[in-house]
Parts: C-alpha cells; sequence; structure tokens
C-alpha cells in the first residue's frame, strides 16, 4: 500500500498531519495504522472508524481497549513483516 497522508481534527479544532501506514478490517470494523513520519522511527498510532456507513467523512479515534489493541496490533504487525509496533 502506497502511503498517504491524512489530516486528522481532534475536539479542540487542532489539525495534525499522519501518514496511513496501513489498514485493514476486523469484524465489521475498520481500522487505520498511522504515523508521525514516513521513515524513520515514528509514533504509531491505531485508529478506529466509528463513523456511520451514510457519513460522508471518515471519524476515527485511538483504540484504548487492551484486548482490542492487542488484536489488531498483531494483524497490522502480520501484515507489515517489517516493522516493530510498541
Amino acid at each position: 500500500m502506497d502511503t498517504n497522508k491524512i489530516i486528522l481534527i481532534d475536539n479542540e479544532g487542532n489539525e495534525e498531519e499522519f501518514y496511513i501506514e496501513e489498514q485493514t478490517r476486523v469484524y465489521g470494523k475498520n481500522y487505520i495504522l498511522v504515523s508521525t513520519a514516513q521513515e524513520g522511527d515514528a509514533e504509531a498510532l491505531i485508529l478506529k472508524d466509528i463513523s456511520e456507513d451514510s457519513n460522508e467523512e471518515a471519524a476515527y479515534v485511538p483504540v484504548d481497549d487492551e484486548s482490542e489493541l492487542a488484536a489488531v496490533m498483531k494483524i497490522f504487525e502480520e501484515m507489515l513483516d517489517d516493522i516493530d509496533i510498541q
């Protein structure tokens, strides 16, 4: 997958740029793995799409449930065998 740029807006209206490293769908939910930089060491987040199918724009939130995070992290690690997610 080509690395694409995404701009996320927090609840306070602040914009932050991320790079989409990979995406997957688990039990009907879409997840994306994003990073703060295209190369080298970067901060990474796993985000879950919580938007309704009828919405034009996606609404993403960080995955904060420990078991959900571990399961999705394992999938991304298998998809991207050249990276180490911590």
